[in-house]
């Protein structure tokens, strides 16, 4: 019975059993043995182990003997040692899982040394590639950078997956640009973006990383392009047909001796990004179909963050061009005050100051935060705040009806992602504040709303530094609307300073910009008022701001009686021939009598107006700035329409003729009525 039970545990165990002797000579094997990876185990009956490790390639030789006949001398069983065994296809290394025994008869004499091998090779291989993916995970796309994402992968490639790993990324996808999944073609170009080579250094004949190339027709890379298909190449050598020796890229492959390699397209959410390679010329085993799997589970892991380095750069890009139209407002050197801004870029955001000329001598300023989701969201935003303000403000509207069509703006209907959803006039993702502030010279008087935003500074000519104090009414697009409207009239030469959230410290008030943080604001003329601004921001501008900051300084002046005058006159038919009168003699005292007839018509035009529209008291003011300005002002708020009477019609020809003689004109609403004024050039000397 038990010769039969050890008969039949020798012929048919699935588990390769070998015993040894004492002297750890070979002298058994089972059936099973001769089939584990076609071992030519028979051949080694009478051996001892030594030869067989030698034999079989085993690594450390010495080891494994030694741990045997520590079997032998303790009877410590040793369970599931791995080793790694070479077939008869040198090619070909197997995994086996070693377990070992010692054999004693009853009275515990030693017999020798009982073994059993399984073939684990596969279960081996499985594992390490799952090692690999989890390994992927946490080093493969860890930041927006596409060249980095490349890289990342062709180094977790190597050393064990592939000996040699490159990225190729089209061009067009590294301008932001998307390549739809059936529009890619072999032949388009690509820039290497990452590669490593077990060699250790670059060869010639491979492209290095930032070079452009093409793949020619006919070979794996150009039809993985070509039919987004990964490519599995087993064997390949000199009797490839594809491989032309006569070009670098192959002739390279075939002196480096590469006889299997894996082409996966790079894609994600359905566009084409490129293709990654891999290559084997060190490691004998060629590639397989479970490696092929691999290859496309890493490529779309890299393909994926490749694609959102593609779309941040997009938009990082569309934000930096919203953003840089201008960085700061323009430079205003005028009666109502000289202007200098300064910008600060971060990684995000989309603030803004502006300087606004308006009608009457009079100037706009204006700062403003955007807040969103992404760069973008803010940067559009902005712009298309800035867009609304830039329109609204040639209404010549007041500070508080700004904010008021803004916050209406900003509060119209969601946004609705299907297709033909309603937009709103402008989209504030998150965020949108505003101060805006209109500077008269004349008077010195400065109005002003503000939407959530900072409060501005008032620097005086002494040196003395405030808060211009008034209320803060909600966010654009936030709560319901309401932006009092505050004034002070500023003493004479004052700079105002509007600047952006992101210059307010994080631990300091929500609105308030600490005054203890300004350096000194010089009134005289020296140092220039650019100077001046740019020292004030990087005086009070964080190390490393994550929103833009802006800031703009106004240095305000004021209207004398060498520049402006006014008259009140009754509301009368001959009070018309009185207005040209003064017109002309005050013209005369500036030295403008160039301009008497044009400007003593213009004013008799919307006198008659006002005469027989209004029922109050007619103003009349001239101001003499960079242009020369006419101004009537009456008690109707019913603005005028500019006409165009035909050659019967006996009266509808004011304001056409107002409009043909000067550069510009408008309506502004008053607080007793309306305002029409029109601007003249002056003449270079006259300026």
């Amino acid at each position: 019975m038990d010769a039969a039970v050890l008969d039949a545990l020798f012929t048919q165990s699935p588990v390769g059993l070998h015993v040894l002797d004492p002297r750890l000579r070979l002298v058994r094997v089972n059936t099973a043995a001769y089939r584990i990876n076609d071992f030519r185990i028979h051949e080694m009956i009478g051996r001892p182990l030594w030869d067989i490790l030698t034999a079989f390639q085993v690594p450390s030789p010495d080891e494994v003997e030694a741990l045997a006949r520590e079997i032998l001398e303790t009877g410590t069983p040793v369970l599931d040692l791995r080793l790694h065994i070479a077939g008869r296809d040198p090619a070909v290394e197997a995994v086996m899982s070693v377990s070992g025994f010692r054999l004693e008869d009853p009275d515990g004499t030693v017999l020798g040394l009982a073994t059993s091998l399984t073939d684990i090779t596969e279960r081996t291989r499985a594992e390490e590639r799952l090692r690999l993916l989890e390994k992927a995970a946490g080093t493969v796309g860890t930041t927006l950078d596409t060249f980095r994402t490349a890289q990342e992968l062709c180094d977790l490639a190597l050393p064990g997956f592939a000996d040699s790993a490159a990225v190729d990324v089209l061009d067009l996808v590294l301008r932001g640009d998307a390549v739809p999944a059936g529009a890619c073609c072999g032949n388009a170009t690509v820039r290497r973006a990452g590669f490593r080579s077990a060699s250790g250094r670059h060869r010639e004949g491979v492209p290095r990383v930032g070079e452009v190339d093409t793949y020619p027709g006919g070979t794996p890379h150009w039809d993985v392009l070509t039919r987004l298909r990964p490519r599995l190449i087993r064997r390949m050598g000199a009797h490839t047909h594809w491989l032309d020796p006569t070009r670098p890229r192959d002739a390279r492959l075939l002196a480096a001796g590469v006889h299997s390699m894996m082409v996966v397209p790079l894609r994600a959410r359905r566009v084409v990004l490129g293709l990654v390679s891999f290559y084997r010329w060190h490691n004998q085993v060629p590639f397989g179909r479970a490696d092929l799997a691999v290859a496309e589970l890493l490529a779309s892991r890299a393909a994926l963050s490749i694609d959102n380095a593609r779309l941040y750069q997009r938009e990082h890009s569309a934000a930096r061009i919203l953003r840089s139209h201008p960085h700061r407002p323009p430079d205003l050197t005028g009666a109502a005050a000289d202007t200098a801004g300064a910008y600060l870029p971060a990684a995000f955001g989309g603030a803004f100051v502006d300087v606004i000329p308006l009608s009457g001598a009079r100037v706009a300023l204006v700062a403003g935060d955007t807040t969103g989701r992404k760069s973008s969201d803010a940067a559009q935003a902005m712009g298309e705040l800035r867009a609304a303000l830039t329109a609204l403000s040639d209404l010549d509207l007041a500070p508080d009806e700004i904010l008021h069509r803004l916050h209406d703006l900003a509060n119209g209907p969601e946004q609705d992602p299907e297709p033909g959803g309603v937009r709103p006039a402008f989209d504030t993702p998150a965020t949108a504040t505003c101060l805006y502030l209109i500077y008269d010279p004349v008077t010195r008087l400065c109005t002003m709303a503000n939407a959530g935003h900072a409060l501005p500074v008032l620097a005086h000519a002494g040196g003395a530094t405030e808060h211009l104090e008034m209320p803060r009414g909600p966010a654009l697009g936030r709560g319901i609307a309401h932006y009092p409207l505050a004034e002070r009239v500023l003493p004479e030469g004052a700079t105002l300073l509007l600047h952006t959230t992101a210059l307010l410290p994080a631990d300091g008030p929500a609105h308030r910009l600490p005054l203890d943080l300004l350096p000194p604001v010089p009134a005289g003329p020296t140092p220039p008022l650019q100077e001046i601004c740019e020292a004030v921001l990087a005086a009070i501008a964080p190390a490393r701001p994550r929103h833009d900051a802006a800031l703009l300084l106004a240095r305000t002046h004021q209207l004398d009686r060498r520049h402006t005058v006014s008259w009140t006159l009754d509301n009368r038919p001959q009070v018309v021939s009185e207005a040209r009168k003064l017109i002309r003699d005050q013209l005369a005292a500036w030295s403008l009598d160039t301009l008497a007839d044009t400007t003593q018509l213009i004013a008799s035009e919307l006198i008659t107006n006002a005469v027989r529209y209004a029922d109050g008291p007619i103003d009349l003011r001239l101001i003499r700035d960079h242009t020369l300005i006419c101004e009537v002002t009456d008690d109707s708020s019913t603005a005028p329409q500019l006409r165009r009477a035909l050659d019967s019609d006996e009266h509808g020809r004011g304001l056409f003729i107002t409009a043909q003689l000067t550069d510009r004109w408008g309506v502004r609403p008053t607080g007793r009525g309306k305002t029409i004024w029109a601007e003249q050039p002056l003449a270079a000397d006259d300026a």
